[in-house]
């Protein structure tokens, strides 16, 4: 056996399969490209073996000679096949034929004689195709793990070599174990970075090779050399013809691009290892090695055929995508799986196509592409592709250039919103009506009022509306529904629960029905938030699961991880604060591993939320700095008030309460600006807090509940309950006041996610949440009230209405609110006169209105 000038790093688990591979049976082929390690591989798994022989086939071009090696390595004397078997007879050999590939014929004959004849031959053949015998085991060496091309570098670097650039070299290289070799040789002329750089001309880079070995090997270059020289002429042409696709490729895509016999022609490259063939799905897909394809677009430049080739391949993709088409107002699933395989190929065939004299075949099949990028992780790919094909338009008032200007506020919306989508819609919308687009003009304008509702959510619930109106009358599904769904975060925005619920709902219905994951996901978390908010904590925990699901297949960071948010928030709020931060730890690595960091709204806010609730206030304030960074200087959003509130809350837990109140004032201030009373609640609530006066943190606290009230938010009217309870300890009335809201998180599945205070002994009646909040307010009403009307009513007397409306006599009504039975009847003679009615019946009939929800 020979004795390898270096040491073998790695490979446990397939020296494992190797080793029961050959336990059981006779012949088994290590295939793979040059450069894999299949020698080496080979020889770890023989090295324990005392009845192994190696036989360098690389010694010989002559097929004849074939025997005569195997004998030599054997002892046994040169003869042909049939005698070299009768000589070895039954005797235990493990023979192991190196280098099969340039004989592979005068090996496979040999191996067919010697297997059939002698009982105690096992064969360990390695090759870049295989033998193609009866009962051969072709067993593919695959590219290092990780952490073994990470280990083969740093023993061949002769040091530590931990850095990303290393990693990221070890990935380029698509964990050839040659390649890796070559690339370390470097370690003592360039750093880690240049080695990295270099290799945007690997074949350049990796060029000296170790002493001692095959000529084939000293560079990979050679090695790749070896393999094509072997190629039939025909073959040969595919091979570097193929070199064109990036990402993989289909059958039918390799006839497009390439003449001759395709389907042999590539099954002759899988054998030989320079083409792998993935047949687990439908339809078969291919693809080379990247180091490999390299060298295949080498011989394509100097074959002169390059440009030929390119725009046939432009042309198949275009076609690819115009066939598609129909698909995205049906089913985008279906569109994303035969759009989504080929990003790789289209993003070359649009580079390509935009930089030829005539741009037109590249900008179309731009165009047809903003729902990839949108619905991807690779926005900031498509917003580059589709500024340059709409720079290349500039001045046309074609359909095209609508098209392009509408893709590029499609992907800005998920990946960069800072005004470029809302001028890119608008432009869209004006050029598409002039040309008769009527599809492109109403997707435009649903696109600007999405770019506008940020800033001014009036303007955005109008322009939606009209979007939605339009669509109607032409038939636009995505739009109708989309606009639907933005009119429901408006309502929800605005704290109009019940409306925001049925316009939310409409909308996922339609999309979730055409595969329109995105917005779907989207809703979805808003229905979580919504449910959540007004105390259906078990339907929120449905709604965020169902909205994960919904964005998972889509395996992006805008959509994934503010679904993964919402499921954040509400297992965080039910208490599985555990399940809240495994929903966001994978999103939170992609996030810190991506520079510059994704646009994900509310991911964030949330992080730094469960940081807050986890005790880590300074984590929390880093994080709420995060979720507005990306904001251009001067712009408020609708995000910027909801993460002030908890960096104010963040602040007061550090102890920095001067930072803490001025997000007070700032969060309230635009909560009231843009017209969002929970948010409004929240600041007048954390302004509460930071008070120490007695008797204003009591009257913020209330107004805070106000809101709370008026607006159906009952999880939070907990906290505000909870909130005046602290301020009375020691009283019955703080007492009472958190019974029930120990009652009401109870039954809402909602525990205290802040430490509470001391609390009391209450042995009373425990009373309901709407009852508690009667309670607290009672004493407590508007100022300046009208002397007759429902706005008239004091709060206590709207409480005695609401218990009369629902049947309860004098006495219960005076029970559930702690007052005599004659207080009761002076309350109902009051309310009476001012809504000038004589009964319950007239009084339950004039109220109903006021008491819904």
């Amino acid at each position: 056996m020979p004795r390898p000038l270096t040491t073998f790093v790695g490979r446990t688990a397939e020296l494992d399969a190797v080793a029961a591979a050959l336990d059981e049976a006779r012949l088994v082929t290590l295939v793979g490209p040059g450069g894999c390690g299949k020698t080496r591989l080979a020889l770890q798994a023989a090295a324990a073996r005392t009845d192994a022989r190696w036989v360098d086939l690389t010694t010989t071009a002559e097929p004849r000679l074939v025997p005569e090696l195997v004998a030599a390595a054997a002892g046994v004397l040169p003869s042909s096949a049939g005698a070299l078997a009768e000589q070895i007879g039954d005797r235990p050999l493990l023979l192991c034929l190196d280098n099969c590939e340039h004989v592979i014929g005068a090996a496979a004959d040999l191996v067919v004689e010697l297997i059939t004849a002698c009982p105690g031959v096992t064969v360990l053949a390695t090759s870049r195709e295989p033998l193609g015998v009866a009962g051969e085991v072709v067993w593919r060496v695959p590219p290092l793990s990780g952490a073994d091309a990470l280990a083969l570098f740093e023993e061949r670097a002769g040091r530590t070599a931990r850095s990303e650039a290393v990693r990221t070299a070890c990935i380029r290289l698509d964990g050839i174990p040659l390649a890796i070799e070559l690339a370390a040789a470097w370690s003592d002329t360039l750093s880690e970075r240049e080695i990295l750089q270099g290799l945007d001309d690997r074949f350049a880079l990796l060029v000296r090779g170790p002493r001692g070995v095959a000529a084939r090997h000293q560079t990979l270059a050679a090695s790749m050399a070896w393999s094509h020289d072997l190629l039939d002429e025909a073959d040969r042409v595919l091979f570097r013809r193929l070199g064109v696709f990036q990402g993989g490729f289909t059958l039918a895509a390799a006839r497009a691009v390439c003449d001759g016999e395709v389907v042999a022609g590539l099954r002759r490259l899988v054998d030989k290892s320079l083409v792998i063939a993935d047949t687990r799905g439908e339809v078969a897909r291919y693809r080379m090695l990247e180091t490999i394809r390299q060298y295949a677009v080498a011989r394509l430049e100097a074959s002169g055929e390059r440009d030929g080739i390119r725009d046939r391949h432009l042309d198949a993709f275009l076609a690819l995508t115009e066939e598609a088409a129909p698909l995205l107002g049906r089913d985008k699933d279906a569109w994303r799986a035969t759009i989504g395989a080929e990003q790789e190929n289209l993003r070359a065939a649009i580079d390509w196509g935009l930089s030829r004299d005539d741009p037109e075949r590249g900008r179309r099949l731009a165009a047809g592409l903003p729902w990839l990028w949108h619905l991807n992780d690779r926005g900031r790919e498509g917003l580059d592709l589709l500024q340059r094909a709409v720079d290349l338009g500039a001045g046309e008032r074609t359909g095209l250039q609508a098209r392009l200007l509408t893709g590029l506020s499609l992907v800005a919306d998920t990946t960069r919103p800072d005004g470029l989508e809302y001028d890119a819609a608008q432009a869209a919308m004006e050029i598409a009506t002039e040309t008769g687009d009527a599809a492109t003009a109403s997707m435009a304008r649903l696109l600007g009022a999405v770019a506008v509702f940020a800033l001014d959510l009036d303007t955005g619930w109008s322009e939606a509306k009209q979007a939605r109106a339009r669509a109607r009358e032409i038939g636009e599904g995505f739009v109708i529904d989309g606009a639907t769904a933005l009119m429901g975060i408006v309502l929800h925005l605005r704290d109009e629960h019940a409306e925001a619920v049925k316009h939310l709902q409409e909308a996922v219905d339609g999309l979730v029905r055409r595969g329109d994951r995105g917005v779907a996901s989207t809703a979805l978390g808003y229905l979580a938030g919504s449910a959540l908010i007004t105390g259906d904590v078990a339907r929120a925990r449905e709604l965020a699961a169902e909205g994960a699901a919904v964005a998972r297949p889509l395996a992006d960071h805008h959509r994934v991880g503010s679904a993964a948010a919402a499921v954040a928030i509400v297992e965080a709020t039910a208490g599985d604060v555990d399940a809240a931060w495994a929903a966001l730890n994978p999103v939170i690595r992609l996030v810190e591993a991506t520079d510059p960091s994704p646009f994900i709204p509310g991911f964030a806010r949330a992080v730094a939320n469960l940081h807050l609730w986890s005790g880590r206030p300074a984590e929390a304030v880093a994080w709420f700095g995060r979720e507005t960074a990306w904001l251009p200087e001067g712009v408020d959003l609708y995000l910027a008030p909801q993460t002030l509130t908890g960096l104010a809350a963040a602040h007061r837990a550090t102890g920095d309460t001067e930072a803490a109140a001025q997000a007070c004032e700032r969060a309230l201030t635009l909560a009231r600006k843009i017209g969002m009373p929970s948010v409004e609640a929240d600041a007048l609530e954390q302004s509460a807090f930071l008070t120490p006066e007695p008797e204003r943190a009591e009257e913020l606290h209330h107004e805070a509940l106000a809101l709370r009230v008026e607006h159906g938010l009952w999880l939070p009217c907990v906290d505000s309950l909870e909130a005046l309870a602290d301020l009375a300890p020691g009283t019955t009335e703080a007492a009472r006041l958190q019974a029930a809201c120990n009652h009401a998180r109870q039954e809402m599945g909602a525990p205290r996610l802040t430490p509470a205070a001391a609390q009391q002994p209450y042995e009373g009646t425990v009373l309901s949440l709407r009852d508690a909040v009667d309670y607290a307010r009672r004493a407590r009403g508007k100022r300046g009230r009208p002397s007759s009307g429902w706005a008239s009513l004091t709060p206590t007397e709207q409480s005695v209405v609401r218990l009369t409306v629902e049947g309860l006599s004098n006495p219960e009504i005076g029970s559930r609110l702690f007052m005599s039975r004659s207080t009761v009847k002076t309350h109902l003679s009051h309310v009476y006169a001012k809504l000038g009615v004589t009964n319950r019946t007239e009084l339950a009939a004039m109220a109903g209105p006021h008491l819904e929800g």
